[in-house]
């Protein structure tokens, strides 16, 4: 990948300055939802005649269709690849002849929803760059998904504003590694204010990129709390997979099912599906890959779990310490039940007061805030040699052991007082049960 412009900038204004005095850049700014918050800067600053050929904002809905066309979601990747290919073609069949002999054409879009009136709605948005590197040359592509933090509308609208800016100085300038195009995409900005969960890069200028390094990069540097990928590896909106659905979701043992996760899975669905509850979505089966575990691996090496894991089902990975912070995540995305398959190692790491110190209440609290919503725990077995493995040894006093006795599930759970009373009513009231039937180990 080539990174043109030796000199680079920190400061907003400079940025759009700089882009605006760059003779041979010229292009397009559409923006639907949130204002032309981009385009609002390049005009400011100075010297826009000499970078924006237009700057629009089809915010009424017919006429956003009659523009882009009909029948996909406002904001939505699909709206906005179509607003990129509409606005780069005919920026083409405009002044390609008279000027494309020396003009590097490119097209900003946007399609944004800003925190409502009653901040009820679901505030996001997709942005997108399309631009040749050179004057005549194919057209490269960077899409971002974000998720908005601001608590107003104007202080989102303006969050949007740096983005673009920071996107677009970004592509031309800083786009020699993953780290230093990051580091340039979130000058002037945090994850309070805004998270990417999704960045796609295509053409000629990143041939050998693979987004999904970029993409990991970005979680590890604090630019996103999660990310999702489908089932051939690739990130998409989390929405996409999530959105309405009961989920049961498995935690990996630093990024690995085990052998049997598929059969952990399957007993995992007959049970939820045995309880009854009414639903018109069938449960989407989830891992979750938690980085706090993973210190010391690359992003490769990560990839490559994911990649092993995305047969099983969508995988989530996320950077939260604690995991009832993993579950108020998937709860942005569904409210129906969610089902949380954990090897009893887990469980018995769970229900030790010191895997907590941090927090007041110690294990009260974390199971709280862990079942504070529709959730169940499915405990699933292990053989007695691979809870070993994973605990570093057998916990003393908690576990029943009987010659002969291999597999230990819940019910081989023998907790100390207190403990024992908080453990007999969580399994009276059906929050935490035991795994049946399965010969799943990690």
């Amino acid at each position: 990948m080539s990174a043109p412009a030796p000199q680079q900038f920190t400061d907003i204004h400079a940025k759009a300055l700089a882009i605006n005095l760059e003779a041979s850049f010229y292009g397009t700014f559409a923006e639907i939802g949130a204002g032309q918050e981009v385009a609002r800067w390049f005009l400011s600053v100075g010297a826009a005649s000499g970078t924006v050929a237009q700057a629009i904002s089809a915010y009424d809905k017919t006429v956003s269709d009659d523009t882009y066309g009909a029948g996909t979601r406002y904001v939505s990747k699909e709206r906005l690849v179509a607003m990129l290919d509409h606005e780069y073609q005919l920026l083409l069949d405009r002044l390609a002849e008279a000027r494309g002999s020396h003009t590097r054409f490119f097209v900003f879009a946007d399609t944004v929803a800003t925190r409502n009136y009653q901040g009820t709605n679901e505030q996001h948005g997709w942005l997108g760059f399309r631009f040749q590197d050179e004057p005549g040359g194919q057209p490269n592509q960077i899409l971002l998904h974000i998720n908005l933090g601001d608590s107003t509308a104007q202080l989102q609208q303006q969050a949007i504003g740096t983005l673009g800016v920071n996107l677009i100085y970004a592509s031309h300038h800083q786009r020699s590694s993953p780290e230093a195009f990051l580091a340039g995409l979130f000058d002037d900005l945090s994850l309070e204010r805004i998270e990417i969960d999704v960045l796609e890069l295509t053409g000629p200028v990143f041939a050998g990129a693979d987004s999904r390094l970029w993409c990991l990069a970005l979680l590890r540097s604090s630019m996103s709390h999660a990310l999702v990928f489908d089932s051939k590896a690739q990130v998409v909106e989390p929405a996409t997979p999530l959105r309405k659905r009961p989920l049961i979701v498995q935690r990996t043992l630093r990024g690995h099912p085990g052998p049997f996760a598929a059969e952990a899975f399957q007993v995992a669905r007959q049970k939820f599906l045995a309880e009854g509850i009414s639903s018109d979505r069938e449960p989407l089966a989830v891992l979750e890959v938690n980085t706090q575990n993973l210190e010391g691996s690359d992003h490769a090496e990560l990839l490559a779990m994911i990649e092993q894991l995305a047969p099983l089902g969508t995988v989530v990975v996320t950077n939260y310490p604690e995991g009832h912070q993993a579950l108020n995540y998937l709860r942005r995305y569904t409210a129906a039940p969610i089902r949380v398959v954990l090897w009893i190692s887990m469980f018995l790491q769970i229900m030790e007061d010191r895997v907590f110190p941090s927090l007041p209440g110690a294990l009260l609290e974390s199971l709280g805030r862990l079942l504070f919503t529709e959730v169940t725990i499915y405990v699933a077995p292990m053989h007695k040699e691979s809870l070993v493995a994973a605990l570093g040894g057998l916990p003393e006093g908690l576990l029943r052991e009987s010659p002969g006795h291999d597999l230990l599930t819940l019910d081989d759970f023998l907790p100390k007082s207190p403990l024992d009373h908080l453990f007999r009513y969580l399994r009276a009231a059906g929050r935490i049960v035991p795994l049946e039937d399965t010969q799943a180990k990690p």
